[in-house]
């Protein structure tokens, strides 16, 4: 998948003002005549886009976790469509969720926007996602963290909002008021045109502080272990003592692992009222019916899973797994295994609005698989971390590779979905290991990754926790508590 022809944000906007009209409904032919903007725009769903900062795919009950309490999430995907097998494609930096972000908006791959790392400054001819919908005839509103996120895509709402222009930096509070201030935008909306709403509270990721009564519902005593939790990690991946890794002692003891997660599910409960909130004035001002409702998070967290702390790994439940559910308008009800990239949404959401695509994104809308007409729009998934790690995986079998220390894993996750078994190492599975590594190194080439997966004088792979008095000083740490 090449990325298309780029075409410049003005010649798009300009084209697109007309071509919206053709598309009063995702999929029909273009009118012969266009109508006002005014009057077609009215039968277009609404739109509002929930990012969650920093949650894993496990934290939905419905999606079978029985030890967290996420009623109106539930009910959201009960009556819609939850996609299960949803990456970020990748990070060149630390806090994963400015590439995140910055792919949601643009529709550009991880490897082709300019945000250092490895990623290569084209990112110019890119149009955002906020000015495509509004090109397709949507009021469109912004409200989430001015830190570690994509300025220039925030910005191009027609209102923009940070969380700290409303107090909600604040973490007990953030949910709570990040969605007062929607319910105000929908009150005093003085517009016929459709909405498209993206709210982006920082939660539930650190510092993990809900309201006492929602951190009350949860006891860590009772919360189990990940399935791959360890102390240790038993190798060094690249990146063993950036920020978020540091926010437990090594070893991870069961005790901090667990106070971690009642935090987490907490704060997540909180989020999750305040979504009902939102979804219960929707109801009673008779728009439900008519919103397209998007949850998702902008990037995984390990919590304990194989003794890492972080986002900064390509493990299933580590930091590019992500949740995606669809609800709303045309929307079937179930689950879905096909593979999607989250900046998959922003094409995915132009399709269902009937907003033309702009030819400069690069990911894939998922409506064949919402329409039943195709079971996946891709065969496998690639994720990278900054040079230090690449992965790619199919159906069945998982590969990990760390180049920096000439280490590969490989999973077979029909057998073992959690990854605990390691085989990349075992003769009888050479063969799988050739052939997902040619897999990868086809997928680098597709996407134009030019880190090479050998490196001259490798690392050793062993690696010991470092003391207290090994690891960076405060003021790293502080230059870093945003990621």
């Amino acid at each position: 998948m090449k990325p298309n022809t780029i075409m410049g944000r003005r010649d798009f906007l300009r084209l697109a003002g007309a071509a919206a009209l053709a598309f009063p409904v995702a999929g029909k032919t273009a009118a012969p005549d266009f109508q006002p903007l005014e009057k077609s725009s009215k039968g277009r769903p609404n739109v509002l886009f929930i990012l969650a900062d920093d949650m894993r795919p496990d934290c939905i009950g419905a999606l079978g976790n029985p030890h967290i309490r996420t009623p109106h999430l539930d009910k959201l995907v009960a009556r819609g469509l939850a996609f299960t097998r949803t990456y970020v494609q990748g990070a060149n930096s630390g806090a994963v969720c400015t590439p995140s972000r910055t792919m949601l908006l643009t529709g550009r791959s991880v490897f082709h926007f300019s945000n250092g790392g490895f990623a290569r400054p084209d990112q110019g001819g890119a149009v955002l996602w906020a000015d495509a919908l509004r090109a397709g005839g949507y009021e469109t509103f912004h409200l989430g963290k001015k830190g570690n996120s994509y300025l220039p895509g925030m910005r191009a709402f027609e209102t923009c909002l940070f969380t700290g222009e409303i107090g909600a930096d604040e973490h007990e509070v953030s949910s709570q008021k990040s969605a007062d201030r929607v319910l105000e935008f929908l009150r005093s909306r003085k517009t016929d045109r459709p909405f498209f709403i993206y709210l982006a509270p920082p939660v539930p990721h650190d510092p993990r502080v809900a309201p006492p009564e929602f951190m009350a519902l949860y006891d860590p005593a009772k919360i189990p272990l990940p399935p791959s939790y360890l102390p240790v990690h038993p190798f060094d991946n690249g990146e063993m003592t950036v920020r978020d890794e540091r926010l437990a002692p090594w070893p991870r003891t069961e005790a901090v692992v667990k106070r971690h997660l009642a935090d987490d599910y907490a704060c997540i409960t909180c989020l999750d009222h305040h979504i009902g909130r939102l979804v219960a004035a929707l109801e009673a001002s008779g728009q439900l019916a008519n919103t397209l409702i998007i949850f998702a998070a902008d990037n995984g967290l390990s919590l304990g899973d194989h003794g890492l702390m972080g986002k900064q790994n390509l493990y299933e439940f580590g930091g590019m797994h992500v949740p995606l559910v669809f609800a709303g308008p045309g929307i079937p009800h179930g689950t879905s295994d096909a593979f999607a990239y989250l900046f998959d949404v922003y094409p995915t959401v132009c399709e269902l609005t009937g907003t033309p695509v702009p030819p400069a994104v690069e990911s894939r809308s998922l409506v064949p698989v919402i329409s039943g007409k195709k079971a996946g729009v891709r065969d496998v998934v690639f994720t990278a971390y900054r040079q230090c790690q690449r992965a790619v995986r199919d159906r069945r079998w998982k590969l990990i590779h760390y180049p920096l220390v000439n280490k590969t894993q490989l999973f077979d996750l029909e057998q073992d979905p959690h990854e605990l078994r390691d085989l990349g190492e075992k003769p009888e599975h050479a063969g799988k290991v050739q052939e997902l590594l040619a897999l990868l190194a086809q997928q680098q080439k597709l996407y134009d990754d030019t880190v090479p997966l050998t490196v001259a004088e490798p690392q050793p792979a062993a690696w010991t926790p470092p003391g207290p008095d090994e690891l960076p000083k405060k003021k790293a740490a502080k230059k870093q508590k945003a990621t």
